[in-house]
């Protein structure tokens, strides 16, 4: 078998509350092999968005290790973590994070122009991201001007556009209804279908049962699906 596109050693992640020491991440470990949809779930407060905010680069363990394809990620400079995040991880938010004076193309289009990219080629990867989330007649609409599903359509181009090989949707499907929901849904599985890796951060067991594994996140522990956890889970009886 190749080895992981992420492998996470023990990781430890605490924080200072009110001159009290807070464990949020508790000596987790967790292989996610390249082609995975993998989701994470747990209630408000039991390390989710600690856990997302490290396998997304944007903040560093106080021990163990991350690896990212093959490199230790916990090791890198700012400057380095900030290239990771542009060229290998796509991020889906619950709020989409549209910038409401930028039309739809122009929203793809920014994280691009970051990368350096020349007009030309920005402008090929923009219309290719909107089309495939059959947004390009609406490519110079604002933000405004879209539907709540059109919206996080829009997010998930921007993800794309710059073709990283992990998607992290953090509650996709959060802020939409439930007929909406299924079309991103639906969308992200072709996305895990077409090559992406796709990690799914959500409270919402229905929402999670659409990737082929479930890890639940509870009191900053990891716990692999199996088990009679699923039922209490979603009737609101884990034990704690």
């Amino acid at each position: 078998m190749a080895e992981p596109i992420i492998q996470i050693h023990s990781m430890t992640r605490k924080y200072e509350l009110g001159g009290e020491t807070v464990m949020a991440l508790q000596e987790i470990s967790l292989d996610i092999q390249k082609g995975d949809f993998i989701s994470i779930i747990g209630p408000s407060g039991s390390g989710k968005s600690t856990f997302m905010n490290m396998i997304g680069c944007l903040d560093r363990p106080d021990s163990g290790e991350y690896l990212l394809d093959g490199e230790n990620v916990g090791k890198m400079k700012s400057s380095q973590l900030a290239d990771i995040r542009n060229e290998k991880i796509g991020f889906i938010f619950q709020n989409f994070n549209l910038i409401p004076k930028l039309t739809a193309f122009e929203n793809v289009e920014l994280p691009l122009i970051y990368r350096g990219l020349k007009t030309a080629e920005r402008r090929k990867r923009a219309l290719e991201a909107l089309s495939k989330v059959e947004l390009t007649d609406r490519a110079h609409h604002l933000p405004p001007q879209l539907s709540g599903g059109q919206q996080q359509r829009v997010a998930i181009a921007r993800a794309l556009a710059g073709n990283p090989p992990i998607l992290l949707a953090d509650e996709p499907t959060g802020a939409l209804d439930s007929k909406t929901s299924k079309g991103i849904l639906n969308i992200i599985n072709s996305l895990n279908q077409q090559g992406h890796t796709i990690i799914l951060i959500t409270h919402d067991l229905e929402v999670a049962k659409q990737a082929s594994r479930i890890v639940r996140i509870h009191d900053g522990q990891l716990y692999e699906n199996g088990g009679v956890w699923f039922a209490d889970y979603q009737n609101g009886t884990e034990e704690h």
